[in-house]
Parts: C-alpha cells; sequence; structure tokens
C-alpha cells in the first residue's frame, strides 16, 4: 500500500474565516472559492438543463388533471427505494389522487422495467409508468408498455446504451444531448428535479390555490434524497454535496421521515448528529437488506410509513435481514478469499488485473458487497458471480478508481458480440449476465480489457491523504470540526492523515479489531482503532508506527473523546 500526500494549490482563495486545516484539505479536493462550499438550496442547477423534463413534466400535468392511475417502478436497492417514496409522497402531495409503485424482485424479474414487470404492471391498471432509478435500458420493456397503450416517463441516471428506449420523455442527466452541468444525480436525485420542475408548473397555473392544496414543500423531502445519493456511492460534486448537507441538516434538526428515524433508531445512531458515513455505512445497508435477501417493498414502506411505531417494527426486520446479510458475507468471503489462494503466485501481480469469481452457493442479493470487500484487498476491479436462473449467471462489479468499469463491459461486449446477455450500470459499480459456460471466456476478455486500463504500479493500491497533524492538531475540537466540514463521501473523500506513533497498549476487540493506545511525539495518549485488521499486520514487537488515520469524535455512554480510526499501518521507518 502506497502512501501519497494529496497537492496542495499554492494560492488558496478561501475565507481567512475558515480553518487553516481546513482550506488546505478543501483546495486538495479542488474547491477554490466560498461559492463551493455554500451549500445553500439557491446554488442548485437549475432543473431547465436536464433534457426532457418539460416533456416529462407536461404528462404529468395531464396525468394529474384527468386523475390518472400512475405507477412507479422502482429498484431494489437503496437509490430505488428512497426514489420511490420520494415520487410517491412528492406526486400526492401535489394533488395525485391514484399513485402506487411496484418494485421488481431480483430474484423473480431482474433488474428494470422488464417485460415480465410490465405484465406485473398492467393488474394495476396503470395510465402512466413512472420509472425511477432504471429504465434507461429497458427497450424492450417500453416497447410492451406501449404496445399495451401505456404512457412511459423514464427517470434514471445510468449511463445509456447504443439505442434509448421510445419512452414518451426520459429524463436522465447522461443521455445524449443533455447539457445538465452534474452527470453524478443519484437516481433520487433525478426524481427530485422532476419533482421541482412539476411543483413550478403546477404554481405557474394557480394548480394549489384552485385545488385548496398547500404548495409542496419539497425540502422536506430531501431526507429522502440525501439518503438515496449517498447510499448509491455517487460522487459528491457540488450539487451533489448541496442535497445531501440540506438532507443532513433537517436530519439533525430532527425533521424526517419516520422509517428514516426508525432506521437511525436501530442502527444506534444519533440524530443529532448524524453524518454522510452513517447514511452510507449504517442506514443504507439496512435499507439495501430487503432488496438484497427478500423484497424491497418491506423498505419502501418503512419510508411511506407515517406512523411512528409501525415504521419502527419495519426497521426492526430490516435490521434483523441486515444481520443475516452480514452472517451470509461473512460465509462467502471466505469462500472468496479460499478462490483467491488458488489464483495467487508469489505477487500481487500475479493475480489476474480484472478479477473474477464464482461459487454454486453464492447469494445473488450479497455478490455486489462481496466485490466491494475483495476490490479493497485486490485493489483492483472484482466481479462477483452467482447463479441465476437456468444456466445463466449474474454478475455484480465493483472498480477502482481509474478504471469505468462500464466502458470496460462495453468495450468487452465490443469485441467479443453475444458474450453477455446484458449489461449496465456506472463507473464504479455495474451489473452483467452471461451464460454459466462462458464465464471462462469471459473472465479472459474482461482481465484483458482491464489490463488496457491499470498499471502494474496501481495493483497494491494508493492511500492519500492530508498530510501530517502536529500533535496539539489532536484535539476533540479539530474532530468536530472536521466531522461536519463535509459531506464527505465518494468523489469529495473525508480527510486522512498520515504521521509515526509508539504503541503503549493494544488489545483485540470483538475477535476482529484493534484496539490502540498510542502516543505522537511529546504528546498525551490518544486512543486507536483499526477495524477488521489482520493479525499479522501485527507484530508483537512492533512498538512505532506510521499511520494513515482519520481524526474522529468517540461516543461512548455520554462521553466524547478524541479518536484515530486507524486506515493503514506500517512499521516506521
Amino acid at each position: 500500500m502506497k502512501i501519497i500526500r494529496r497537492i496542495v494549490p499554492s494560492e488558496i482563495a478561501l475565507s481567512g474565516s475558515i480553518h487553516p486545516l481546513l482550506q488546505r484539505i478543501y483546495a486538495a479536493r479542488g474547491v477554490r472559492s466560498a461559492d463551493e462550499i455554500d451549500y445553500s438550496l439557491k446554488r442548485l442547477h437549475p432543473y431547465t438543463a436536464l433534457k426532457g423534463i418539460e416533456t416529462a413534466v407536461e404528462l404529468l400535468v395531464t396525468a394529474l388533471k384527468a386523475e390518472q392511475r400512475i405507477l412507479i417502478v422502482a429498484d431494489y436497492d437503496a437509490d430505488g427505494a428512497t426514489s420511490c417514496a420520494l415520487a410517491v409522497r412528492g406526486l400526492r402531495a401535489m394533488g395525485a389522487k391514484q399513485v402506487g409503485y411496484v418494485v421488481p424482485n431480483r430474484f423473480e424479474y431482474g433488474y428494470g422495467l422488464t417485460p415480465e414487470i410490465v405484465a406485473v404492471a398492467i393488474s394495476y391498471e396503470p395510465d402512466l409508468l413512472i420509472t425511477v432509478d432504471n429504465g434507461i435500458a429497458s427497450i424492450e420493456g417500453v416497447r410492451e408498455a406501449k404496445r399495451r397503450g401505456l404512457g412511459v416517463v423514464i427517470t434514471d441516471h445510468h449511463l445509456p446504451g447504443a439505442a434509448l428506449p421510445a419512452a414518451d420523455a426520459i429524463v436522465n442527466p447522461n443521455q445524449p444531448g443533455c447539457s445538465f452541468p452534474s452527470k453524478n444525480l443519484a437516481g433520487v436525485g433525478v426524481m427530485f428535479y422532476v419533482l421541482m420542475a412539476l411543483r413550478a408548473r403546477l404554481r405557474a397555473m394557480g394548480w394549489f390555490q384552485a385545488r385548496d392544496l398547500p404548495e409542496t414543500n419539497l425540502a422536506e423531502l430531501l431526507d429522502l434524497v440525501a439518503l438515496g445519493t449517498v447510499a448509491d456511492v455517487v460522487p459528491l460534486d457540488g450539487n451533489n454535496r448541496i442535497l445531501v448537507a440540506q438532507g443532513l441538516a433537517r436530519m439533525r434538526a430532527g425533521y424526517c421521515r419516520a422509517g428514516i428515524r426508525a432506521l437511525i433508531k436501530v442502527s444506534g445512531r444519533d440524530l443529532s448528529r448524524l453524518t454522510a458515513s452513517d447514511l452510507g455505512f449504517a442506514i443504507g445497508p439496512r435499507l439495501n437488506a430487503a432488496g438484497r435477501l427478500s423484497d424491497m417493498s418491506l423498505g419502501i414502506e418503512c419510508l411511506l410509513s407515517e406512523v411512528d411505531s409501525a415504521a419502527l417494527e419495519m426497521a426492526k426486520c430490516l435490521d434483523e435481514l441486515n444481520r443475516d446479510r452480514r452472517a451470509i458475507e461473512w460465509q462467502m468471503q471466505t469462500q472468496a478469499l479460499a478462490i483467491l489462494e488458488t489464483l495467487t503466485l508469489e505477487h500481487s501481480q500475479d493475480l489476474p488485473f480484472g478479477v473474477c469469481l464464482f461459487d454454486e452457493g453464492w447469494h445473488q442479493g450479497v455478490i455486489g458487497i462481496l466485490a466491494a470487500r475483495i476490490r479493497e484487498r485486490v485493489h483492483r476491479p472484482v466481479i462477483a458471480f452467482a447463479k441465476g436462473h437456468e444456466e445463466e449467471i449474474k454478475g455484480s462489479a465493483r472498480s477502482v478508481a481509474g478504471v469505468h468499469i462500464r466502458d470496460v463491459l462495453d468495450a468487452v461486449a465490443t469485441r467479443h458480440p453475444g458474450l453477455m446477455t446484458k449489461f449496465g450500470g456506472h463507473a464504479m459499480a455495474a451489473g452483467l449476465s452471461l451464460a454459466r459456460r462462458d464465464l471462462a471466456a469471459f473472465q479472459r476478455a474482461f482481465d484483458e480489457e482491464v489490463r488496457r486500463h491499470l498499471s502494474i504500479e496501481a495493483l497494491d493500491g494508493t492511500i492519500y491523504t492530508d498530510g501530517a497533524l502536529d500533535p496539539a492538531d489532536l484535539t476533540l475540537e479539530l474532530a468536530e470540526q472536521l466531522r461536519y466540514a463535509g459531506p464527505w463521501g465518494q468523489g469529495f473523500a473525508e480527510p486522512i492523515f498520515d504521521g509515526g506513533f509508539e504503541i503503549v497498549q493494544r488489545r483485540v476487540v470483538a475477535d476482529k479489531h484493534l484496539k490502540l493506545l498510542v502516543r505522537a511525539a511529546n504528546s498525551a495518549p490518544i486512543e486507536a482503532i483499526a477495524f477488521n485488521t489482520r493479525g499479522e499486520d501485527w507484530p508483537e514487537d512492533l512498538r512505532r508506527v506510521s499511520l494513515a488515520y482519520r481524526l474522529d469524535v468517540h461516543e461512548y455512554q455520554g462521553m466524547r473523546s478524541t479518536q484515530l480510526i486507524v486506515e493503514h499501518v506500517a512499521p516506521e521507518l
């Protein structure tokens, strides 16, 4: 593992009122002015730049006027669930009389608006289908919906293929010809923009006054937008940071869905001190667990619930599903590491550059997390496969910086037509299907393509840090400032620092985490913890170490103290 310090521009044009360390951190992430860390809603990019949004609004206005039946077609992950709840709540608040939803079960129907899901949707007798977080690749499904006389509005953020579905309207910042400045909106962000445009049109029509409806306050739904955006691990560019920061601010003030409050409670987090990392590592996984192991309808109903007690019962079910998911994942990870042992010779470079792993018994709903875990170990793109229907296998891919995984799959499809039956996704994550008999051929083709994008030097992994902290800066006050200086996340990394420490005490907790007491030069000891650290990384006689760490706040039994979260350790040179 290499430690590389981020480059800080020689001239920093940020306000002197910002802590000097934060000025450096922001500048190293490309922030050039105070405006870029102004997270007020007025700074959101205007919805007018989204291609297709006016047509989508026209269709929605027609549906509202005629009291048509609207059916939301959701996806089975956290982005899809929050997008669905957002669409249902927003449209109902604007006067839609009949809004329902359908979400595919991944084990029966697979992803997106398929012809099979259209057949299910027909039983609801809808007039208009609206996809959320899916649809851009649903050529056959849209064709079937149109054949049956349904209107179709696609809202999505995934990258399109060579052809677009023949929907009545498509809103997707990544579709050809769309000039929207941020291509990083999550599915829930796209739907939020559609609701903003619809509200503006209804306001101009005098819709709310004519029907004695309160004008919809969309800010009340930003908790859903923040959760879906962080959970989908899209880059937190300036526009997404506004959406997440505003949603988090509302949550911390207590203004959020009963379902989100319940998920926060069962995850053991403090609502008043919530951060983006809590959404990504505690709340999102519990919501995702429904789609991974069961049916995402449970997650959507939790988010739609208006009653605290009912939401809490559903959140407890989601928490239990997440416990089951973790147990399954741990078993699968053990098996995956055993497979890796058979692939590895003397050096990490002996592994394929693009790793494909498959086991007959792996759970289809957990392979995405498995791919992410193995990627963290081997520092290269990983695809984990599980059995699908009959002779098909389904894969979930996770990538590393510098390798656009959807583009890699597209290149494989171009060079080897017919090898994959379908694929889709974005830069860091993708899904695909292929025939079981073609796995070996795909492994070779995938590895070959990844080698075009990934250097040997990148295989050992890199941690980018913000340099060393003076021991005097290892304070609770600075840890608090860093905690809320984000939102931190994909593309806007939480600060990591590096430095040398003496180990004062060490012990293993929960059988897999290393709890430390360390001391920097001429300073008092400070607690540190290294999660999921292997014993061989820590020789018994090791006394001085170089750490890459995050400065964090530890809370226990009402007491708060400074703690280092160790990301990497090595003997001090």
